[in-house]
C-alpha cells in the first residue's frame, strides 16, 4: 500500500481550490486530470481485488457458500474500508505525484475561456 493509500480521507474533506489548480492554473483541467487518475486506481483495485478472490472463485461452489465465506467477507471489507480512488487521486495530486503531459502542442495552446 503506497503512501497516497494511507494519507487519504476516507470521507469528504475541504481542500482549498488555490492548492488544487495551482499546477496547472485551470480548474478544469486539474479536475479531468484528477478523474483520470482516479480511473486508473480504480481498474488496479479492481484488477488486485479479482486477483484476491480468484482463489476463492470455484465453479462448484453455489453461490450460498460464496457468500457465507468468511474470508470472502474479510477481503470484500478490506476493499470497502480502503478509501475511494477518487480521494486518493486527489492526495496523489497535491503531493504532486502526478505527472502530465498533452497528447499535442496545439491542446496546450487551447484556452478554455
Amino acid at each position: 500500500m503506497n503512501d497516497s493509500v494511507k494519507k487519504a480521507p476516507v470521507g469528504t474533506v475541504t481542500v482549498n481550490r488555490d492548492e488544487v489548480i495551482k499546477p496547472t492554473n485551470n480548474i478544469y483541467m486539474a479536475i479531468v486530470i484528477i478523474s483520470k487518475r482516479a480511473e486508473q486506481i480504480q481498474a488496479e483495485m479492481k484488477e488486485e481485488l479479482k486477483e484476491r478472490l480468484k482463489d476463492f472463485a470455484d465453479i462448484q461452489d453455489t453461490l450460498q457458500e460464496i457468500i457465507e465465506n468468511q474470508e470472502v467477507i474479510d477481503v470484500s471489507k478490506y476493499y470497502e474500508q480502503l478509501p475511494k480512488p477518487w480521494a486518493i487521486a486527489l492526495q496523489e495530486w497535491l503531493e504532486g505525484k502526478i505527472k502530465w503531459e498533452f497528447a499535442n502542442e496545439q491542446d496546450s495552446r487551447q484556452n478554455i475561456f
